[in-house]
């Protein structure tokens, strides 16, 4: 059980990845400012959990049992918390999609919204009415830089990113009246199992009604791309963490973090042409036309990164 001076912080999506680092850091913080309610779908995959938290399950964190997908799991999970008291809500849960759009169901589709957007939505109304009652609280969405910048084959997932976004955005004003804060916390490429394993699934994976360029594209050229990237620009979870962190104990928490200073020129680009064509183009040629030159290309963008660049996004370190 939280004391009056800890902060009581539930995190989605802890049985692995992010999620996972988020709630050890915070339940291990040496000065036990929190006490972590960890949660997930299915409390089988919380042996990793457990053994990274050590000492800390049964003291600054607790497990719970949460499908953001289901209004009555998560009703339960909120109401056997004492006194509904929330003061820090960490939106992580989600699930990925990526290949040709000819070739992905209208289901998926669905469900990729059902859990990066409407999962993080049935959270956030559910803890919001006790946080404007006490006047104060903090919800912190785990977005991505592909909710600010589009990225081919990408195309569902980042349009939930894109949904996340405005809907925070325009939360956000309302609750500034009630002393609840909003932050968007923006990674790049995230050296995870869930990437790894995804890559791998997507390169072996047949594409039957998408025509062949398509197909020799995403596998081609796309997919080998994305591992330069990785490589080049990837964070680990460890690193994500630190920066929920500190953006937790900033005084005045920013409402949008990126994580990775590297995509800010990217970002940056988008909105230096109102047309939209500079980056639609300056993507269409990394992809197309300067595919096998992307090593090089991840070092210039290494070089545009200068220190204007590195005040725009939350440090890790």
């Amino acid at each position: 059980m939280a004391s009056e001076e800890q902060k009581v912080v539930l995190i989605t999506g802890c049985s692995s990845g992010i999620g996972l680092r988020i709630a050890v850091m915070l339940a291990k913080d040496e000065k036990k400012r929190y006490h972590v309610i960890a949660t997930m779908r299915d409390l089988k995959r919380k042996d990793k959990l457990l053994e990274a938290a050590g000492d800390a399950y049964g003291k600054t964190l607790t497990l719970k049992a949460l499908d953001v997908c289901e209004d009555e799991s998560v009703r339960q999970c909120i109401s056997s918390i004492k006194d509904r008291r929330v003061d820090v809500l960490i939106n992580n849960a989600g699930i990925g999609l990526l290949g040709p759009l000819e070739a992905i169901s209208m289901e998926e589709m669905r469900k990729v919204f059902e859990t990066n957007f409407f999962g993080a939505v049935r959270m956030i109304k559910e803890v919001m009415v006790d946080m404007k009652k006490r006047r104060r609280g903090h919800i912190i969405v785990m977005s991505s830089v592909m909710g600010l910048q589009g990225v081919v084959f990408n195309d569902v997932y980042t349009a939930s990113k894109f949904a996340m976004e405005g809907f925070c955005e325009s939360l956000a004003v309302q609750l500034l009246k009630f002393n609840i804060t909003v932050s968007m916390i923006e990674p790049g490429p995230v050296h995870t199992e869930f990437e790894v394993k995804m890559m791998d699934e997507v390169a072996k994976m047949e594409y039957p009604g998408v025509d062949p360029d398509t197909v020799r594209y995403f596998k081609d050229v796309y997919l080998p791309s994305s591992v330069d990237i990785f490589e080049a620009m990837g964070q680990t979870p460890e690193e994500i963490a630190r920066c929920v962190k500190k953006v937790l104990e900033s005084g005045r928490p920013r409402f949008r973090n990126l994580t990775n200073s590297l995509y800010t020129p990217i970002v940056a680009m988008k909105y230096a042409d109102e047309t939209g064509g500079l980056s639609v183009h300056t993507f269409y040629n990394l992809l197309f036309n300067f595919g096998p030159l992307m090593h090089i290309t991840m070092s210039i963008l290494k070089c545009l990164t200068c220190s204007c660049f590195r005040r725009r996004t939350i440090s890790p370190n």
